[in-house]
């Protein structure tokens, strides 16, 4: 029979002879994890196994057969042929996430900040980054993983433990990630929202009708599933024949998705202060916003504060800022300078002092209740108790919720939304496939005819990336597409740490960074975390940037990742350094090349760092092309007559999927260039060579794809070549592509090579 405590982890395991359709294997409060035969008549498990003392909160499996077990009881455990075979003990709190990178190889998560790797029943390594328990875990193909916190934060690790990126962008604790198979992350969290992150930035934002979104996951067909506190699963889908019909949405009540939404109450707490002075009024609603996600308060004419959120190139209204509630007194209570619907006193253990446990009425009291075990470093097993005594005292007390006509409320482009299931809307945009052309962007909104979506406008932008008129015209596309996302503490942070390790070792010792040249790493950290803020600052010198590349030539191959990755945002920020010479260009072409290495075949022991320095390196080339919102272009010159030559030797097989893409970004920026200068005709010719060999080759991937075909499409746009040059090649493309926006995107090619 199916545990009578609650189950709060569950995972499906490969069929064998005895379960030809697989089992699903749940762990619940009572620390037992259950193994039942899906498609058995029978409702007891197969399987009972035994081992952890307190509740079993994450499991994962894989495709051998393995299980993996995570339980407040601070261990994990693997499981072979349903017997344990280690216990993973380490961890001071409960193991919150546990991830399989195959039968050998093991992630584990907790509550006490950190994640572990195993090989069997031996730890490895530690991974320090997250200040708050860490709840998930997810794998990342040909990168490492991906982890989230309550701390707001998603990192990117490789597997040896290299921070590559700190997603930033949910307001509160995140719970859930899942990978999509085009490589893009999902996350979902306590700010009721659903978030698509590609190259450390957020694309989408799916707000949900609901306290909490617990978890996330995807199905292989690259369909979102959340399941959120209002008890619904909803299902996000970006193809249009799994869209359920208008008939099916009425019948789940799912049309009301964003009328339930705009109803729903926002805790003032999670906006922070609110000085209601100083709020704008509707009008700031007709500013486009920044960024996906990014959130606006405004105040109505009643007195009140709405808060929207800039999602779909739209203001959605998510709901009222309530700080008034219909509470026991109807006043507030402080608590830590801030102000709470209720402050419990809670008598832990006799003869000790009472405990405060700040409450507000429209949080959810498992949330209150975990912050409240985390302040106090209280065991998890009081996790039910707390949750139920809040509801108790607060019982029958209401939010003060009051529904507002949104006079100020511009609606997302119309797009086809299909909820499979239950309950939802916000379809999801998928960024490798979206639909048709983009939508027409409403007036004065951003649109990316890459995603379909909004994406980051740099500051004083002008006129939006990638602006798609109302026609659904898509070229040419004049604006690069840069590979922005930093976090430059955490980047000064590891290379001084790498620096450190090299000093202490014997071997190495000779090629760290010397205290003079820290000096020019210093000057540079200083100017990216001063300029990728926005802020107006000097160009830095060439001899600084020069410093870096000598460092990069000495490190070992395993250390270099920071080093290219400073000159990715050294490319955008500072494309003329002061006091460069002519060949400077071409010197930073032959250190990225020199450690890139594409056609070397790699040993197995540096294959991995081989691979993400090749990535970084192609991150760092795309980014030393752009057109700003004015039509200026930076980039161009004599060099690019052996970038791309030199590009062309690569074997294309070899690169990964995150490589083929970073390439194709990389002919798409140049192409963006192509579109306003002149540019060197043998530069020109080996990079439409190289984009028609993407074209040729690829067959998989779809953003690659797709990115190859606007890099050509921008090239037939100057008139200086046609397609009939090159017959068949896009015959090719939709014979191996079948989506909307391939579709839309070579009718529009043909068409432009006849007109």
């Amino acid at each position: 029979m199916v545990s009578p405590r609650f189950v709060n982890a569950i995972a499906y395991l490969r069929p064998t002879k005895e379960a030809p359709e697989g089992y699903a294997v749940t762990g619940s409060q009572d620390a037992i994890i259950n193994v039942y035969a899906i498609g058995s008549s029978s409702q007891d498990p197969v399987y009972t196994l035994l081992g952890h003392s307190d509740n079993v909160c994450s499991l994962d499996t894989t495709a051998g057969g393995v299980i993996l077990s995570g339980s407040w009881d601070q261990t994990a455990r693997v499981w072979k042929s349903f017997q344990s075979t280690h216990e993973l003990k380490g961890h001071s709190g409960s193991v919150l996430a546990v991830l399989a990178i195959n039968d050998e190889e093991y992630l584990t998560a907790s509550a006490d900040k950190t994640i572990k790797s195993w090989k069997e029943n031996k730890a490895l390594r530690t991974f320090s980054g997250h200040t708050d328990a860490v709840r998930d875990l997810a794998l990342i193909p040909d990168l490492g993983f991906a982890s989230c916190s309550n701390d707001g934060d998603i990192i990117m690790w490789t597997i040896k433990g290299d921070i590559m990126h700190t997603l930033s962008g949910h307001t509160s604790f995140v719970y859930s990630l899942t990978a999509l198979p085009s490589g893009d992350i999902v996350s979902s969290g306590e700010d009721r929202s659903v978030r698509v992150w590609r190259d450390g930035e957020c694309l989408q934002t799916i707000v949900h009708p609901a306290i909490s979104v617990w978890t996330v996951s995807c199905m292989q067909n690259g369909d979102i599933v959340s399941g959120a506190s209002d008890k619904r699963v909803r299902v996000f889908s970006e193809s249009a024949d799994r869209w359920a019909s208008e008939g099916d949405l009425k019948a789940c009540r799912i049309n009301a998705y964003e009328e339930n939404l705009a109803h729903h109450a926002v805790p003032s707490q999670t906006e922070g202060t609110v000085d209601h002075s100083n709020l704008p009024g509707g009008d700031a609603l007709n500013t486009p916003g920044n960024k996906e996600g990014e959130n606006k308060l405004i105040k109505t004419a009643t007195g009140t504060v709405d808060a929207y959120t800039w999602a779909g190139g739209a203001w959605m209204r998510v709901g009222e800022v309530t700080g008034t509630t219909t509470t026991g007194s109807g006043e507030k209570k402080l608590y830590k300078g801030k102000e709470w619907d209720y402050v419990f006193e809670v008598d832990v253990q006799e003869g000790a002092p009472k405990l405060q446990l700040p409450y507000n009425a429209n949080e959810n009291p498992y949330t209150a209740a975990q912050r409240f075990l985390s302040d106090n470093d209280l065991p998890p097993a009081y996790l039910d108790q707390i949750a139920h005594f809040i509801e108790q005292q607060t019982a029958g007390v209401q939010v003060d919720i009051r529904v507002l006509p949104a006079p100020f409320q511009r609606q997302a482009p119309q797009r086809p939304i299909k909820i499979l299931t239950l309950a939802g809307a916000s379809r999801y945009q998928s960024p490798s496939s979206g639909g048709s052309a983009a939508p027409a962007a409403a007036a004065g909104s951003f649109s990316d005819p890459f995603t379909g979506a909004s994406r980051y406008a740099p500051p004083g932008s002008s006129q939006p990336p990638h602006a798609v008129p109302a026609t659904g015209k898509i070229l040419p596309v004049k604006m690069t597409l840069p590979f922005r996302q930093s976090n430059v503490p955490a980047m000064r942070t590891k290379l001084l740490q790498l620096n450190e390790d090299i000093k202490s070792d014997l071997t190495l010792s000779v090629v760290a960074i010397s205290k003079l040249e820290l000096q020019s790493f210093e000057r540079i950290f200083t100017f990216l975390q001063s300029a990728s803020s926005g802020a107006s600052t000097p160009a830095l010198q060439w001899s600084d940037i020069d410093q870096v590349l000598q460092i990069l030539s000495r490190w070992p191959e395993s250390t270099q990742f920071p080093l290219i990755d400073v000159l990715r945002l050294v490319n955008i920020y500072c494309p003329d350094p002061t006091g460069a010479p002519p060949n400077s260009k071409i010197q930073m072409l032959d250190d990225l090349l020199a450690v890139a290495k594409w056609n070397e075949q790699a040993a197995a022991a540096s294959g991995k760092s081989r691979d993400t320095n090749a990535l970084l390196v192609l991150r760092a080339l795309a980014n030393c092309f752009h057109v700003s919102p004015n039509g200026a272009a930076s980039g161009n010159g004599q060099w690019t007559s052996r970038l791309f030559p030199e590009m062309k030797k690569v074997s294309y097989e070899k690169l990964n999927k995150s490589q083929r893409v970073a390439l194709a970004t990389l002919l798409f920026n140049f192409s963006c260039v192509v579109l306003t200068q002149e540019v060197i005709a043998e530069a020109g010719q080996a990079h439409l060579e190289l984009t028609l060999r993407v074209l040729r080759e690829e067959t998989s991937d779809s953003e690659t794809m797709y990115r190859a075909l606007v890099a050509f499409g921008n090239t037939l746009s100057t008139g200086k070549i046609a397609e009939s040059t090159f017959p068949g090649i896009l015959d090719g493309v939709a014979s191996r592509f079948s989506e909307d926006r391939m579709k839309v995107l070579t009718t529009e090619i043909r068409a432009l090579t006849k007109s």
